[in-house]
């Protein structure tokens, strides 16, 4: 069996994704040294046990090594299989000393989804203008646009990425017309999917009743949401966004807010995060902040861990493995 070692900076994180049970499982799979490295002996001194390591299986709090100790500490590793989302913090040295990374962002992606489609839901019904309770009667704040419903109503989605695919997958389950901004999506894919391209962002606000983010986080894509998009948003609008603070113009989302307070943005993001005491979107009525908790929280996070040793027994079988991550998917995955 391969020599394997569970690495996290965040040792309570390995029996949160990968549990009890799917241990045992692993460990007829794998040769697993004993106890979790953490790396806060110091590198050197922790990596110093791992010259025949083979694979690491992670979660969140993975350490970021450099090539130079990877090639000199885990000179035989192969693979590393991550638990969790987002490798951009830890994965290109490993890429450049020839070791394959996987991840389980597809895992992740699910709960995003599923929170992200209900949140449509409820925006189409005007559930968030609708929500309060005042003075012995709803508050309606001085709704002027009846909501439209779940039937025929326009949807905007922001990036076809894995969670993008997968709130229009989603969504299929109702009958609304889906738009999508994505500039990587082609032609034939969005036929395929029963989505609408549309070429700008603007295009998109002005479109739909409800716009969620689902831009991949990088360079590129911050502040891509600005005053030219949420100025188009329609009356009563709302504005959904599970992806990345960084991606969103705060100041601008504000001022239309205020300029249309039937307008909404659910905010499970922020840049901060949380916002800095004292912002304003601690006191509007027409912004809901939560907690960062549309990725996989309690239960769910036993998904990745799940995910990732199913790919590593494809891995091991030779076959096709769906969630291995490439130097070239860095640039435009979250």
């Amino acid at each position: 069996m391969k020599k394997a070692v569970f690495m996290t900076g965040n040792p309570e994180g390995i029996p949160r994704a990968y549990t009890e049970e799917l241990r045992t499982q692993m460990a007829e799979t794998f040769d697993f040294l004993p106890g979790v490295y953490t790396m806060k002996k110091g590198a050197d001194e922790d990596l110093l046990a791992l010259a025949d390591v083979e694979v690491i299986f992670s979660t969140w709090g993975m350490p970021s090594l450099t090539e130079e100790q990877i090639h000199t500490y885990l000179p035989r590793l192969k693979a590393v299989f991550y638990g969790a989302g987002s490798v951009q913090a830890f994965a290109r040295p490993f890429l450049a000393c020839g070791a394959a990374v996987f991840s389980a962002w597809a895992a992740n992606a699910v709960p995003v989804a599923e929170v992200t489609v209900a949140e449509i839901i409820l925006a189409n019904k005007g559930y968030y203008q609708r929500m309060q309770y005042e003075d012995g009667a709803w508050n309606n704040h001085n709704m002027q646009n009846a909501p439209l419903g779940n039937y025929n109503t326009n949807v905007g989605i922001i990036g076809a990425g894995m969670i993008g695919k997968l709130v229009i997958q989603m969504l299929r389950a109702y009958r609304l017309n889906v738009y999508v901004f994505d500039p990587f999506l082609p032609d034939d894919k969005a036929k395929e999917m029963g989505v609408t391209k549309v070429d700008s962002l603007p295009v998109l606000f002005e479109t739909c009743h409800v716009i969620s983010n689902h831009l991949a986080n990088n360079p590129q894509t911050v502040g891509m949401i600005d005053k030219n998009c949420f100025d188009r948003m329609m009356p009563s609008a709302v504005f959904i966004n599970t992806g990345r603070g960084a991606q969103v113009v705060e100041a601008d989302m504000i001022a239309a807010l205020k300029a249309c307070p039937e307008r909404v943005a659910l905010l499970d993001v922020t840049m901060p995060e949380p916002p800095v005491s004292g912002s304003e979107m601690y006191q509007m009525r027409n912004i809901i902040l939560t907690p960062h908790l549309a990725g996989s929280i309690g239960w769910e996070v036993q998904r990745m861990g799940e995910y990732m040793y199913e790919e590593s027994k494809r891995w091991l079988a030779g076959e096709a493995t769906p969630w291995r991550v490439t130097e070239a998917m860095l640039a435009t995955m979250a």
